[in-house]
């Protein structure tokens, strides 16, 4: 099965900033497929993950962190939609962090940050290595986002639900062409 993988913290705000188009081309060898800009990648043949992971930071002009989750993990998060059928208003964007392990959360769910007045992150579960949640879209989001980090104990990476669904559909191609 494939393997996900996601950097954290790069091409934002100018900062880590590389050609993910390049990266995949560069590891043709491993059939990596780039999704979008934000260091996303489905590797359909991965081979050993410390040789992967390897490979990845040799290529990198910078120091990443990378996490790393397997395909069919991610395939379950499409039948286990925790944010269910009904669309979010639209100053909100369904969120997925991906955790670098699997952690418990101490806290009663849903986490709303701030704590107090109108929420800007709202987590509402966590399942394995994964963390479901909202956020509205405004200036002050991305440092509410970097406290799920402190919820969950570990280092996490975010992508939009729309991201995941872009991983699933490139997944599901794996899976009809039988690789």
């Amino acid at each position: 099965m494939a393997l996900v993988v996601f950097l954290r913290g790069v091409n934002v705000g100018g900062h880590k900033t590389f050609r993910p188009s390049v990266l995949a081309r560069d590891l043709s060898d491993y059939d990596v497929v780039n999704v979008g800009a934000a260091g996303t990648f489905v590797v359909r043949k991965p081979g050993s993950r410390v040789r992967l992971r390897t490979a990845l930071l040799r290529r990198l002009p910078f120091k990443a962190e990378v996490v790393l989750c397997d395909g069919r993990d991610l395939m379950r998060l499409e039948t286990e939609n925790p944010f269910g059928s009904e669309a979010p208003p639209s100053d909100v964007v369904r969120f997925v962090s991906i955790l670098s392990k699997t952690a418990a959360v101490r806290a009663p769910l849903p986490v709303t940050f701030p704590p107090h007045g109108e929420w800007l992150v709202r987590v509402i579960a966590v399942e394995g290595q994964f963390v479901f949640g909202m956020y509205r879209r405004h200036m002050k989001t991305i440092g509410y986002l970097g406290q799920i980090d402190e919820l969950c104990g570990v280092a996490a990476t975010t992508r939009n639900w729309n991201t995941i669904n872009a991983i699933l559909r490139i997944l599901k191609g794996q899976v009809s062409k039988g690789r």
